[in-house]
């Protein structure tokens, strides 16, 4: 018997769940500077973390989608290609990328477990820190647009909130996986 490469209903039904939740975690928002805060980060650490680096990064793929064709599922209610392609839209396309980074490091490498999983975090949320700064680099033509100044107005403020929502995720996640499978 052959193995099938594609998603099982069972795992559709587990990426639908886990867009949806990384819309109601981006309406969650607090504006603030360029940037608003939100939940979306600990939305994406969730997927990656309960349904692995392929259904994980799936899960970003349709919620980053569902936004593109003009469903209000982006901070502020925000929807379209006008919010992707605005100045905080390098972080939602970065979301990918993030995804993509975590599910190759974790595809890589011969060891699994705990650290594995936290540097997979890390290096995926630098990322889309970094890939979210270009984006906003290249759209908002500001007089302060070096690296430096962006970085500061656009990550800094943030770096200690997603680290707080990556331990949540990690322990939310962790209980989730010992009670439902997922």
């Amino acid at each position: 018997m052959t193995e099938k490469k594609g998603f099982r209903t069972r795992d559709l039904v587990l990426i639908a769940i886990f867009a949806a939740m990384m819309a109601v975690c981006a309406w969650i928002s607090v504006p603030v500077l360029a940037v608003p805060f939100t939940l979306q980060s600990f939305g994406v650490f969730m997927a990656l973390l309960c349904l692995g680096g392929k259904r994980g990064t799936a899960a970003i793929c349709v919620y980053v989608l569902l936004g593109a064709v003009g469903a209000p599922v982006f901070s502020g209610f925000n929807g379209g290609i006008g919010a992707i392609m605005g100045a905080t839209g390098g972080y939602i396309i970065g979301f990918i990328f993030s995804g993509l980074s975590y599910w190759l490091i974790c595809a890589l490498s011969p060891h699994k477990g705990t650290f594995l999983t936290v540097l997979a975090c890390l290096a995926a949320l630098c990322v889309c820190y970094l890939f979210g700064t270009f984006w906003f680099m290249t759209v908002y033509t500001g007089a302060d647009n070096d690296f430096i100044t962006v970085a500061a107005k656009c990550v800094l403020p943030f770096i200690i909130p997603d680290l707080l929502k990556l331990l949540l995720a990690l322990k939310i996640s962790s209980f989730i996986k010992r009670h439902v499978s997922v």
